[in-house]
């Protein structure tokens, strides 16, 4: 995670730990010990999944955006690079 700068917000991320693990998710927001992810379905922007950042990995550094991201560009960015790691 060191290396992107501060903000990661918009970054493709993949769970490490938990139930959830080896799934990708969205950086919605971060503070100073978590990140709230969202994947678009089963965790929709408007009620991200906090994790902590240690349990993250920063896979691709996403879009630069300043509005909220809705849950459809979410699902098609995670789309997109799901289909273009498997070339």
């Amino acid at each position: 995670m060191k290396g992107l700068g501060a903000d990661r917000t918009g970054a493709l991320a993949k769970s490490l730990a938990g139930r959830d693990k080896g799934e990708i998710f969205v950086i919605i927001q971060e503070n100073r010990e978590y990140v709230f992810l969202a994947d678009g379905k089963g965790r929709p922007a408007g009620e991200p999944k906090r994790k902590n950042k240690k349990h993250i990995q920063v896979i691709c550094k996403g879009l630069d955006h300043k509005e909220k991201l809705t849950d459809e560009e979410i699902r098609r960015l995670i789309r997109c690079y799901k289909r273009e790691s498997q070339v």
